[in-house]
């Protein structure tokens, strides 16, 4: 048996015998109709179960009300917090979030890129994996006139809209909150190498020792491609060292939590022997007894809101205004535990 097809404003004209430019004024609170007519053709809408075609209006208002939100793993607290800011303005400006996970996967991050484009969204915001190094593929959006904004993770040029943290403020605390408490042999647990926050952390560590008089040791600065087994292979080369650091300043919450596992099976007293501060300031530390000594707040809700709104800005501008990349950073700043 075949469904009923979808009423149409034609079908509504005809019932009321007037025109079909009329009802489509009246179901769009047109002033040109009066209001008599706007509510029967309201009424008899509602009757007939009319439901607009949104793929006219999309294609008559040359938008789909969709934007694109592309980051590495929605799992991480630090990504929920950001989406769910950016899906609460997009909500505002009456739009639909389309989200997709990269897994830090560049073949799967294009992909996601893609099926957006093909999908018409009006705008992406997007958050790159810690594989990614080539940016060719986002250059189709440009010629398809698809506004992106990059937050958090975001390339080095000047070129581009992005919203991103400033580190060094956090680093600097960090550090400072070591040496005030007597640690002189401070380690660094960083990011891979492809990522831009991971050579930005090793900037920023060895000026903030060199600033409190603190010898910077090439040892003290380790790596980790941030999955378990990575994590602890860089909390064992630390602990292997001849004279242990006393104190470590680690790339995320995530690794923190790792190692410090790895400290207490080696024995290795939390807070007395070592001690440990890492970026991100998740809430799970709440729910331990023995949290680091502190986190470094990299404000993910307020990267997501800003990145949105400027993403907003463009899609609202007339394309005949000219438009200078916009960039916000805003600053990391450390909690104690």
């Amino acid at each position: 048996m075949r469904s009923k097809r979808p009423t149409t404003i034609k079908e509504i004209a005809r019932k009321l015998k007037i025109s079909a430019s009329t009802v489509s004024r009246a179901l769009n609170d047109h002033p040109s109709i009066g209001l008599v007519t706007t509510m029967r053709v309201k009424k008899m809408a509602e009757e007939l179960n009319y439901e607009p075609n949104q793929t006219a209006i999309f294609f008559k208002q040359r938008k789909t009300f969709t934007i694109g939100v592309i980051l590495p793993d929605l799992s991480e607290p630090f990504f929920s917090a950001a989406i769910s800011a950016i899906e609460g303005y997009a909500e505002e400006k009456k739009y639909t979030v389309l989200l997709g996970q990269s897994q830090d996967d560049p073949k799967r991050e294009a992909k996601i890129v893609h099926t957006f484009k093909k999908h018409r969204v009006d705008g992406i915001l997007i958050s790159l994996g810690k594989n990614t190094a080539d940016l060719d593929f986002l250059k189709p959006l440009k010629g398809s006139g698809i506004p992106l904004v990059f937050f958090d993770c975001v390339p080095e040029t000047s070129e581009v809209d992005k919203v991103y943290c400033d580190l060094s403020t956090g680093m600097e605390q960090a550090i400072e909150a070591f040496v005030s408490r007597g640690h002189k042999n401070i380690a660094l647990i960083n990011g891979p190498d492809t990522l831009l926050a991971t050579a930005e952390r090793t900037a920023f560590f060895k000026a903030t020792l060199a600033k409190y008089s603190c010898v910077f040791n090439a040892r003290y600065v380790v790596h980790t491609d941030l999955s378990e087994q990575g994590n602890i292979q860089a909390m064992e080369q630390l602990c292997m060292l001849a004279e242990r650091p006393s104190a470590v300043v680690s790339f995320n919450d995530f690794v923190t939590l790792d190692v410090i596992k790895y400290a207490r099976q080696k024995g290795i007293g939390v807070g007395q022997e070592m001690h440990f501060i890492s970026f991100a300031n998740y809430p799970l530390w709440k729910y331990m007894e023995s949290p680091p000594l502190g986190s470094i707040e990299q404000y993910p809700g307020e990267q997501g809101e800003k990145a949105a709104e400027i993403l907003f800005k463009l899609l609202e501008k007339p394309e005949e205004e000219p438009w200078v990349p916009q960039q916000v950073v805003l600053k990391s700043k450390l909690i104690l535990k």
